[in-house]
């Protein structure tokens, strides 16, 4: 198989090898599709591959998540109900990460999980910028 890179901003957030290893879990989606809700419980993450989904709190845009970056990690980190919405802004490719999956890659990449928390504490500080 054919070695793959997803990007965001200037490092990798999942590199070649694990790439390969989730095309089992890739998903594709039509624009409009809804993948989650406030409230919602929430077992997985996407990594989007493709295309973008926004996410959305109270009908306010927060975020358009594109390729290479990841929606859906603070309920499975914290293992809590969903706090925003996420749907399908184009017809997007995604890779699910469940929470075996997640710790597999934590353990296996730590710098997979430094990603992660850049991400977070990215929106965070836009989202104080806001208040």
């Amino acid at each position: 198989m054919e070695a793959r890179e997803v990007t965001h901003l200037k490092g990798r957030l999942v590199t070649d090898p694990q790439i390969a290893v989730m095309d089992d879990v890739t998903q594709y989606y039509h624009a409009g599709h809804r993948f989650f809700e406030t409230g919602d419980h929430g077992e997985v993450m996407y990594v989007v591959t493709s295309g973008e989904v926004e996410i959305t709190l109270r009908g306010k845009l927060l975020e358009t998540v594109r390729a290479g970056s990841v929606f859906g990690e603070m309920a499975l980190i914290d293992d809590r109900e969903r706090s925003a919405e996420a749907v399908a802004k184009t017809d997007v490719r995604v890779v699910i990460i469940d929470h075996n999956r997640f710790l597999f890659l934590t353990r296996n990449d730590p710098m997979f999980a430094l990603r992660i928390m850049k991400i977070i504490t990215n929106r965070l500080r836009r989202l104080n910028a806001l208040l």
